[in-house]
């Protein structure tokens, strides 16, 4: 199995390759030459680690069997995830709705970026030693919540590497904030950045492109890295769960094997939901894929249209994790379906660099309406779904998870479509309390972790232990810089 670019289909790279680069030289993003195809029943008797090794070894042909079994295990252990799965699936189909949600929050971090994330670093240390003789890996990450922590989490003190996460400062919920300020390990970094989500992403991908920092940090042996969902490392694991959740849905007598399912996701960069694509595309039967967004909704108007134009408002949101305009992994999608013609996706995206907006072919445009549906969620409607959900079934939602219920209903009523649903729950509630608390109707406290303690009290659920164990840790960083400033801002974090 190799790899190519979506802005050059003559390279050719290996999965090490493509997993230590993270973005191609001339901005393209790694994508697999072909998609090998999975038969679902040998994967049904196995538990989740066994699915992942399945899945990962059709497309990591450069690694060993014993390296692979490495990195699943490690990832994947109970001391990592609370669950004796760590993608648990809930049915929520008592009143007519055939829905189920994917829990995706149970790792170290309580949110899903954990499922990738855990194992990234140890893809990427074995990807290091097969291609980068030796050289230190510099990872930079922007992040709209989620990524970073989990990012920081699965590769501190990781040796051979060094990390940098930047975030809006303004952007993320206070839960987010401080599970990224008080991260511990020595080769980790955390700054803020005065700008939003998108002003944090183009600063990094403009530092991976800058051949003058890229020249330094080799003088050094140092090269830069990613661990956002641009790199191929991050989104494979991702492709597991999708498997996993129909595979147990199947043993638990909800399907029958070879039935059809929906699959929604709650998303701003795309990943997560271009991972279930890709599940499809191995052979996993995937009817729909509805793409749920926040206010935020330009993923919603793209799917609708054709067009996606990044020239419109920015709005901060409940839902922070989705508060993107530049989707990056939709540049993947749409080179699959405009027939793999690099050509065509580089013009596409030097428009939206550009001018900010671009317009899809119309047989392009008319595959990803065939593929997906686009809805979204507004934050008043998000508090009202969190509401309905929790008197109606029982089952708190956090804001992410609560747009995708909220798209799916849309959906339902749109189309009548009752296929059963697998719906991806993206965080746990008790990272963005104040939020959740709004559904409830109470007086909250301004502590977050009171506001978690009455969230717990109202609900009857209990508060993650990796939530509970922030309280009283001490805050490491304060950085602060502006969006421009950041390849200075790497510059002296890495000593350059």
């Amino acid at each position: 199995m190799h790899y190519k670019s979506t802005r050059n289909d003559k390279l050719r790279v290996t999965a090490a390759q493509a997993i230590a680069q993270g973005i191609s030289d001339e901005g393209g993003l790694f994508v697999p030459e072909s998609f090998p195809a999975v038969e679902l029943s040998e994967l049904l008797e196995l538990d989740y680690i066994g699915r992942a090794k399945a899945i990962l070894s059709r497309y990591l042909t450069d690694f060993t069997e014993e390296e692979i079994a490495q990195c699943a295990e490690r990832a994947y252990s109970a001391e990592k995830f609370e669950n004796d799965t760590p993608a648990k699936v809930v049915s929520l189909d008592a009143h007519g709705e055939n829905k189920h949600i994917l829990e995706l929050w149970h790792g170290p971090t309580c949110a899903f970026k954990d499922m990738a994330l855990q194992i990234l670093p140890h893809l990427l240390t074995k990807s290091l030693k097969k291609t980068a003789d030796g050289k230190t890996a510099v990872i930079l990450v922007a992040t709209s919540g989620d990524t970073g922590k989990a990012a920081l989490e699965g590769f501190k003190d990781v040796e051979g590497t060094q990390m940098i996460v930047f975030y809006p400062e303004n952007g993320v919920s206070p839960m987010q904030k401080r599970q990224m300020n008080t991260q511990e390990g020595e080769n980790v970094c955390v700054c803020a950045i005065r700008g939003n989500f998108d002003d944090a992403q183009t600063g990094v991908k403009k530092i991976f492109t800058d051949e003058a920092v890229k020249a330094e940090l080799a003088a050094n042996g140092m090269m830069f890295s990613s661990a956002n969902s641009i790199n191929w490392g991050r989104l494979l694991p991702q492709i597991v769960y999708y498997f996993s959740a129909y595979l147990d849905l199947v043993k638990a007598g909800k399907i029958a094997l070879g039935d059809a399912i929906n699959v929604v996701v709650p998303t701003g960069n795309f990943g997560n939901i271009l991972a279930a694509y890709y599940a499809k595309r191995m052979g996993l039967p995937v009817q729909k894929f509805i793409c749920a967004s926040n206010r935020n909704n330009i993923l919603t108007d793209f799917i609708r249209t054709g067009v996606y134009d990044k020239k419109r408002a920015f709005y901060t949101t409940i839902s922070p994790s989705m508060d993107i305009l530049v989707s990056s992994n939709l540049e993947r999608l749409l080179f699959h379906l405009c027939g793999e013609d690099a050509e065509k996706l580089t013009a596409w995206m030097n428009a939206l660099s550009q001018g900010g907006a671009y317009t899809v072919d119309a047989d392009t445009a008319d595959a990803v309406r065939t593929l997906f549906y686009g809805g979204c969620c507004d934050d008043e409607e998000t508090v009202a779904v969190i509401r309905e959900t929790f008197g109606r079934d029982g089952y708190l939602c956090d804001t992410h998870t609560a747009v995708a219920v909220g798209v799916y209903r849309q959906y339902l009523a749109e189309t009548g479509d009752n296929t059963p649903t697998v719906i991806a729950s993206t965080a746990s509630p008790y990272k963005f309390p104040d939020s959740v608390l709004d559904a409830f109707d109470c007086e909250k406290p301004a502590d977050g972790f009171e506001e978690a303690a009455l969230l717990s009290k109202l609900s009857g659920t209990a508060i993650p232990k990796p939530i509970a164990a922030l309280q009283g840790k001490p805050v490491r960083f304060e950085n602060t810089c502006d969006a421009d400033d950041m390849a200075d801002f790497v510059r002296r974090t890495v000593g350059v």
